[in-house]
Parts: C-alpha cells; sequence; structure tokens
C-alpha cells in the first residue's frame, strides 16, 4: 500500500483559504487522509482523538503560533515523533533556528507551489 493511502495530516492555519490550498495540494497528492484545525489549541485536541503522522502548520496564528504548537507536540509523549513542517511568509533566520532548535523536521517559505509542498512533505515522511 502506498504511503500515500496510510499517511495522517493535520493541516493547522488560522487562514481558511490557506487551509483548502494546502488540502487541495494535498488531495491533488493523493493524500486522503487529511484533517484541519485552525489554531493550535484546537490542533492539539484534534490529535489527541486522531493520532497522525505529519503536521503542516502556519507560523502566525492567534493564541498558540507554529513554534509553540512544535514546542507542545515535542513535550508530549503521544505527539514527540509526529512530523512537523512550518510554512511561513516570513522564513527569517530566528524563526528557522528556533524551529530546528525544537525538532521542526522542515519548513516552506511563502508562497509555494505544489511541487514545492509535495518535496518539503517527502523530505520528512518519504515518497508519497
Amino acid at each position: 500500500m502506498p504511503l500515500r493511502d496510510q499517511i495522517r495530516i493535520l493541516v493547522v492555519d488560522d487562514m481558511s483559504t490557506s487551509r483548502g490550498l494546502l488540502t487541495q495540494a494535498l488531495d491533488g497528492f493523493g493524500v486522503r487522509q487529511v484533517e484541519t484545525a485552525a489554531d493550535g489549541q484546537s490542533a492539539l485536541q484534534k490529535i489527541a482523538r486522531w493520532p497522525v503522522h505529519l503536521v503542516i502548520s502556519d507560523m502566525n496564528m492567534p493564541g498558540m503560533n507554529g513554534l509553540q504548537l512544535l514546542h507542545a507536540l515535542r513535550s508530549g509523549a503521544q505527539t514527540r515523533r509526529v512530523g512537523f513542517l512550518l510554512i511561513t511568509g516570513k522564513a527569517d533566520k530566528t524563526i528557522i533556528e528556533t524551529g530546528k532548535k525544537l525538532g521542526m523536521n522542515n519548513f516552506l517559505p511563502k508562497p509555494f507551489q505544489p511541487d514545492d509542498l509535495r518535496k518539503s512533505i517527502e523530505a520528512i515522511v518519504g515518497r508519497l
């Protein structure tokens, strides 16, 4: 069974348009097990009920930003090994370095093309 049929991905972004574009791209890759969350707190609640292999998260969100979500994931026994892809329109050195220290697996600067997203995901989980 191909990885794309098994992998469970959570897309976290406070903007519904961005969530839609990401889920549409994932669907185009053949990934069907995708859930979304509008913020970090609801993402953590969803993962508690629906464990995932990969989180694709925006950086700038109200309440809990992408790095804070990453920290929360890495602090949990059940979520410590979940893959994490950070998407940001402001990929400055501090954000990237902090993300790497926290255990970020990869990052993708905005704007990006679907092929860029696929390559970023495959660098974490393997070929889709």
